[in-house]
């Protein structure tokens, strides 16, 4: 029986007020409706390579990971997944990769045939570089960038797998698969064990692999409208706007940090490191110090490193990419105004100034708001994983984070975790790709204005 067309005008409008009124419970309904999909995708007794159906704890865990481009797993991508399995794993990473924001404006042309003011101010919140009449742009730039880039590793890596032995099927699989999970910061790979090594040995004096999955992943944790500054203006950096100019710069110096630190206490490491020859080792440091932005690959064994790094690990993890990419974490430009209203502070200055231009004092409460609940994100799911695992503080704290950070890095903790573990890092991989402020905005129930400020009184602090 054919819907009446008054009725599905009726319904039509409905869902058209919901998207205007609610764009950010639109935007996690939508996120977490693709994981559910997945999860009955994933849950296909053709997805395993035993053709039986997969515990649900296991397709669940798999599809959140996979959708929120995190690349923690329970089990073994290579091994238990069949052939369709990986590529439902690998559709994840893309629809995910495309943001939770994108998908959620998508879902609002569908319903109402047009991008309304309240969704445009939601999204120009999470990319301010961006102008109010931009964000249609946004969402055909993150399209279009994600395939180039994705296409473009892929064909980098090709030949380096056909000089492995692999036949031109297999090798253009895995070449596509390590484009795609590499830009989107998934950190999935397709080979069992890890990524594969021309030698046999270890893929961490590959600079042909390694090279191609680095910059992917670079380029994925600066976000799209950083992208989109870069691409017009990159020969004009006092043009490109504070959020790009704090962007890379941040980046930069978390990058070389990072290396730095992890370099300084793993060079002497025999069964990190100090295998390696010198050019491997410097290779194999900025690896080390690119993925904890997001990226999730490791050349190196997590388990063997020192405690010590593990936490250099768990700051730069938790720190994250840029606003709007396919990275995680508070983000880099949190961290910075952070950082720059300190400074402020210790100077006695009335603002944060950075690159001649003055943080607004919004920008400075988000930003504390943002670390604020990332910081309590995290210390509930800790306290939680501790009383489910029993593991010790320092393998759930670094469990926790990357799940939270979407990171997908591990040691040890997630293998073999109950179910109530997968169930915990799946919610927490979820709350940290929909975005702090993006979850806590869709389950408000209603914003109140106020005709009128209370007086000022300033607390003690400190």
């Amino acid at each position: 029986m054919e819907t009446p067309p008054r009725t599905r005008g009726a319904v039509r409008g409905g869902l058209a007020g919901f998207v205007r009124r609610s764009p950010a419970r639109l935007a996690v309904l939508a996120f977490v409706s693709v994981i559910g999909v997945f999860t009955a995708l994933l849950s296909l007794p053709g997805a395993t390579s035993s053709g039986e159906r997969a515990p649900l704890a296991d397709a669940l865990f798999t599809a959140v990971s996979a959708v929120c481009v995190t690349g923690l797993v329970t089990v073994d991508t290579a091994t238990y997944w069949s052939d369709l399995g990986e590529a439902i794993i690998l559709a994840g990473i893309a629809v995910g990769g495309f943001g939770v924001l994108v998908l959620a404006s998508l879902l609002g042309l569908l319903v109402s045939r047009r991008l309304g003011l309240s969704q445009r101010l939601l999204a120009q919140n999470e990319t301010k570089a961006l102008r109010l009449g931009e964000v249609g742009l946004l969402v055909r730039t993150v399209i279009l960038a994600s395939v180039a880039v994705e296409v473009v590793i892929a064909l980098v890596l090709l030949p380096r797998f056909l000089v492995a032995g692999e036949s031109l099927p297999a090798a253009a699989w895995h070449a596509l698969f390590y484009g795609v999970s590499s830009f989107n910061n998934a950190g999935f790979v397709s080979h069992a064990g890890g990524l594969p090594a021309l030698d046999g040995t270890s893929p961490a004096g590959d600079w042909w692999l390694c090279l191609p999955i680095m910059v992917g992943v670079v380029l994925g944790s600066l976000g799209f409208p950083v992208l989109l500054v870069l691409r017009d203006r990159w020969r004009h950096p006092h043009r490109w706007g504070l959020h790009a100019q704090m962007t890379v710069a941040g980046t930069a110096v978390l990058l070389v940090v990072g290396a730095v630190l992890i370099g300084a206490m793993e060079w002497g490491n025999a069964r990190t490191l100090g295998a390696l020859p010198w050019p491997d080792r410097l290779l194999a440091t900025g690896f080390a110090s690119v993925m904890p932005r997001s990226g999730g690959f490791s050349t190196l064994d997590l388990t063997e490193m020192s405690t010590a790094t593990w936490l250099v690990q768990d700051a730069l993890m938790f720190v994250g990419g840029g606003s709007a990419s396919t990275a995680g974490g508070i983000r880099v430009t949190t961290l910075l105004v952070l950082v720059l209203a300190v400074v402020a502070e210790a100077r006695g200055d009335r603002d944060a100034e950075v690159f001649g231009r003055r943080v607004p004092q919004a920008s400075l409460r988000l930003a504390v708001a943002v670390g604020l609940v990332g910081t309590s994100t995290v210390l509930v799911g800790t306290v939680a994983m501790l009383a489910i695992t029993g593991d010790s503080l320092d393998v759930v704290l670094f469990e926790v984070i990357s799940a939270f950070a979407t990171v997908g890095l591990s040691v040890g903790g997630t293998a073999d975790l109950p179910d109530g573990g997968k169930y915990v890092l799946s919610a927490l991989m979820v709350v940290g790709r929909t975005g702090t402020m993006t979850l806590a905005a869709a389950l408000a129930l209603r914003e109140s204005g106020r005709l009128f400020r209370l007086p000022e009184e300033r607390p003690i602090v400190g």
